[in-house]
Formats: C-alpha cells, structure tokens, sequence
C-alpha cells in the first residue's frame, strides 16, 4: 500500500503553539518501524495552477509570496513562512499522489491532509490550501481525458470539526458530494453547508456515532454513486482529544474506519485517505488512533489486490 506524506520538519513553529506538528514525524516513525509493507513516498508539491484548480489566483500569490495580512495568518493559525508554503503544497501534492494510486490499487493514502477549513480565497482552522477539493478537481480533469462523463466524487469527512471549506468549494458543484459528520457545538460555529450534515451532541459514544454512520452511508449511497471516494479519518472524535468533545474510544474508532472502508470495497470505489485533525491530550493516543486506520487500510487494500473485479 502506497502512502505519501509532506515534509513538515521544514515548518517550524512558535514555541508552546498549540498545534501538534511532531504528531506527523511520530506517525511516520512508527509506521515505518513496524509496518514496512507500507511504501512510505515523500510527496511532491502542488503547483500553482493545480491549486488554481481550487483556490482563487489573488489568494494562492498571497500564500505563495508572503503576502497574507495578520489577520489571515491568524485565521489559519500559521505564521508565514517558507516551509509553511511548501509543506501546504506537499500535503496537497500527497492527496492528489494518493488519489491516482487509489484507480489503481483501491486504496492509498496521506499522512496527513484532510485540510477542509480551507475555503477557495483564504484559509482557516490550520489549513492553508484544501487538499481534497484541488486533489478532486484535478482527478475529474484527468478522467474527462478519457471518459465522455463527468468524474462523480464523494468526500466521507469524519473529522471532528465540520469540512466548511470544502462544503463552500462544492456548493453548486453536483459532481462532488460532500459529507460531514462531526461535533455539532465544536468548530466552526458558524458552518457552511454540505450535502449531507449529520452534527452530533458533545459526549457522543460508540453506540450512537456508529449507528449515525451506518444511516448517513446509507443515504449517501442513495443521492449519489461515486467513483471516487476522499476519506478524512480524523483522530479527533477520541476521548482522549483535547479538542473533540466527543467520548469514541479506540475500538469505536476501528469500527468507523471499518465501516467506512468496507462501504468502499464492497463497491469497488477507490479510496483515497488522509488523517486530518487530531490533537490528543496524550499525543501517543492521536498516533495510535492513526496506526489503527492504516493497518484496517492496508488490510483492506490486500483483500482489493486479491479480489480482481
């Protein structure tokens, strides 16, 4: 199984900043060392035109040339620099590597990405360029190569935090169907409008959440049929998350990406992941709710290998 991942040594940050940067290098570790059937890939950067795919021209000059105001900076969460430039555009890079290899092997994936606050003209929550919404755009570009329709895309986000950003790039887009789960109360509190919303009560459990999944799946499989699948498995709905609110353990989460990647194969709908937000009080708890979905990924992916069409 393919995996590719953005240099994020090259971002360094504030001291005491409250975003968990080294939670990447501790999930590329430990996937390395005990899974090395995993293809571990350093992705290359988005270019300017496939981010224009997505993102307003103004804006990306403004990331690009270290033109944002404080005010933006302080929306994304991010001071500007160099290397917060170029791991943006590799975490990009990664999503659309993963959603290429995908057609052809089933499932890959990004070790990080899902960067859904991001909206076409400026950035928000820690993403500065969206990497599912440019990943999504570029694949139907490269599908209408050879196909008379138009590629059909569903993003299943599990993150915690509502995907308003890319809700707001696909709102009149009927080709790309959005679908959000997560904290009703969390963040953003004032949300964007997906195709499919399910917003669930702070202190959700197992129970609840699993069989909230299993209707949504079920209704997105009736308002769309797709042929690509862009799966945010974010850590953040644990317990243990400082941010979430939400009460999933770690088997709770194993049924959801269960689910979700069983939902996939079952359709033969190649799937393309990445790991989104996760910020555990004990950073140890993020990575191995991480570690988790890459081993049911890479199982999964066998299963795909073995199972021809």
């Amino acid at each position: 199984m393919q995996i590719y991942y953005a240099a994020t040594q090259l971002q360094k940050l504030p001291d005491g900043h409250r975003f968990p940067m080294g939670k990447y290098e501790l999930l590329r570790e430990r996937l390395a060392h005990e899974w090395p059937q995993l293809h571990l890939h350093l992705a290359p950067e988005a270019s300017d035109g496939e981010l224009a795919l997505a993102h307003t021209p103004d804006y990306i000059d403004a990331v690009v040339q270290g033109l944002l105001s404080p005010e933006q900076q302080r929306e994304i969460g991010f001071p500007w620099s160099p290397g917060m430039v170029e791991r943006a555009r590799r975490s990009v890079g990664a999503t659309v590597c993963a959603a290429r290899t995908a057609f052809k092997e089933g499932i890959a994936a990004n070790l990080a990405g899902g960067t859904h606050h991001a909206y076409a003209h400026k950035g928000g929550g820690f993403c500065v360029f969206n990497d599912v919404a440019v990943a999504a755009r570029l694949m139907q570009a490269e599908w209408a190569r050879h196909h008379p329709r138009v590629l059909q895309v569903a993003v299943v986000d599990l993150d915690v935090h509502q995907g308003n950003g890319t809700a707001d790039i696909f709102r009149q887009d009927t080709s790309v169907f959005t679908f959000s789960m997560h904290g009703d109360k969390n963040f953003p509190f004032r949300k964007a409008e997906s195709d499919l919303d399910v917003g669930l009560p702070d202190g959700c459990t197992d129970d609840t959440y699993l069989e909230a999944l299993s209707r949504a799946l079920h209704e997105l499989q009736n308002r769309c049929a797709p042929d690509l699948v862009f799966y945010l498995a974010g850590a953040d709905p644990h317990e243990g998350d400082r941010l979430g609110r939400l009460h999933l353990s770690f088997e709770g989460l194993r049924q959801r990406d269960q689910m979700v990647l069983a939902w996939a194969k079952a359709r033969r709908i190649p799937l393309a992941m990445a790991m989104a937000g996760g910020y555990g009080r004990d950073l140890a708890d993020t990575v191995q709710v991480q570690i988790n979905s890459f081993a049911l990924a890479h199982a999964t992916w066998q299963d795909w290998q073995n199972d021809p069409p």
